[in-house]
């Protein structure tokens, strides 16, 4: 399905819009909840990613069915989660595959940690990449190392599955650690059940736990899908606000650095009593170029990265070396859909400049990589110009709402 946005209006106007759970907290707890039934969850994300981990869990709670073949489509992180999931779920055999993107995405340092664990993983099919079987049984090593510039999902993949470790988990991180949040996210949620970790300089620690603590764990709203509304917001005119729900001022989330950032572009983020967010647009940008470290926010960086073009200001973006392996080779993706409508933009492999123009060219097609990201993060251009979105279905992997969302406040949509 294709869309075509029409150049839309929004201004002066309060709008509120439901966001559902993080698809980043709502993953790490229903692997939890698969190993500790007593949990139970609230506003849980409805994203196709978290959908995949409640399917294929579901499947593993099958009796008398010790082999299975669990296919997780283009979900990065249940790809991870599962991994080490399933290497620990004794007498089962599974092989664990994906799309045909997924098939080009590396899983060997994760597979490599597995295994100095004791876990039975090989390849399907290439080399340190999906589909791979793994052979669950029980592991009682409990040391490991890894790099620490990988991808946060491998290092939380280890974590959310040591407290049922028979001794526990020490994991040595070696070098300069990514995504340091999402990693601080995966031991607080630890810490909420009843597990006891420690994070000191490049060592973590998580002792077992026989069982969890019986408690509701409610999901904060995704701060992902947030930023796109904040896009919106700082491309509008001044006085334009939209109430969004639920979110906390403390949040575990890395991407709620976006009230932070976004206030270079002239937005403001009201915490209400309530735990909704206002975000709202109060002065004009007057920046002529945003430098910005992502390397604990990679996810938001193809939406800054656009709302720059969109305001005619310039960026430099860094610590993006993990966008390389995500859906698409985001870098690249950006530079050519960008390109397509004006921007003089060059990236490297963990960084993206783009020059102040104030160009903006009318009626492209974005091609989104069936990459969800893609597609919501160019959306907010057309309240400066025509566009269209290609494969626009593919946000559906993280926030299935959004098009209508959009439609909502004013955008105008069309099939095409």
């Amino acid at each position: 399905m294709n869309l075509k946005l029409q150049k839309s209006r929004i201004s002066n106007f309060e709008f509120q819009i439901q966001i559902t759970g993080s698809k980043s907290e709502t993953n790490r707890l229903l692997l939890l909840q698969a190993l500790y039934p007593n949990i139970s969850l609230e506003n849980t994300s409805n994203s196709d990613d978290s959908e995949v981990m409640v399917e294929a869990l579901l499947k593993s709670k099958i009796k008398n069915q010790k082999s299975l073949i669990i296919d997780v489509h283009h979900a990065g992180t249940a790809m991870r989660f599962l991994t080490a999931f399933f290497a620990i779920q004794e007498g089962k055999e599974v092989v664990l595959t994906g799309s045909s993107r997924m098939k080009e995405r590396p899983i060997k340092i994760l597979v490599e940690a597995l295994k100095q664990l004791g876990a039975e993983i090989t390849y399907e099919e290439n080399e340190g990449f999906p589909p791979i079987k793994i052979q669950g049984k029980k592991l009682t090593k409990s040391k490991v190392s890894l790099p620490a510039n990988v991808s946060s999902q491998y290092i939380s993949a280890l974590l959310l599955i040591a407290p049922k470790l028979e001794n526990g988990l020490e994991l040595i991180l070696e070098g300069e650690i990514t995504s340091i949040p999402y990693i601080k996210m995966t031991l607080a949620l630890l810490n909420e059940i009843g597990a006891t970790t420690s994070f000191v300089e490049n060592k973590i620690i998580v002792k077992p736990l026989q069982s969890a603590i019986c408690n509701l764990q409610s999901v904060e709203s995704d701060w992902s899908s947030a930023s796109y509304w904040y896009s919106i917001v700082a491309l509008s005119e001044i006085g334009t606000q939209i109430t969004l729900s639920s979110y906390k001022q403390n949040s575990l989330q890395g991407d709620s650095v976006l009230s932070k950032i976004y206030k270079d572009f002239g937005v403001e983020t009201i915490f209400n009593k309530n735990k909704s967010i206002t975000i709202l647009k109060s002065a004009i940008c007057n920046l002529q170029s945003l430098i910005c470290n992502l390397n604990n926010s990679p996810d938001i960086a193809q939406t800054i990265a656009v709302t720059c073009f969109g305001l005619g200001i310039g960026c430099n973006l860094t610590g993006l070396h993990t966008l390389k392996i995500k859906e698409t080779d985001r870098l690249e993706a950006l530079k050519t859909e960008l390109s397509k409508l004006g921007a003089n933009i060059s990236v490297t492999d963990d960084s993206l400049i783009i020059q102040q123009s104030n160009t903006l060219n009318s009626n492209i097609a974005i091609a989104t990589y069936q990459d969800h990201r893609m597609a919501m993060a160019f959306a907010p251009l057309a309240l400066k110009t025509s566009l269209i979105i290609q494969d626009a279905e593919v946000v559906s992997k993280s926030y299935p709402t959004f098009w209508d969302d959009l439609k909502s406040i004013g955008f105008q949509l069309e099939e095409v």
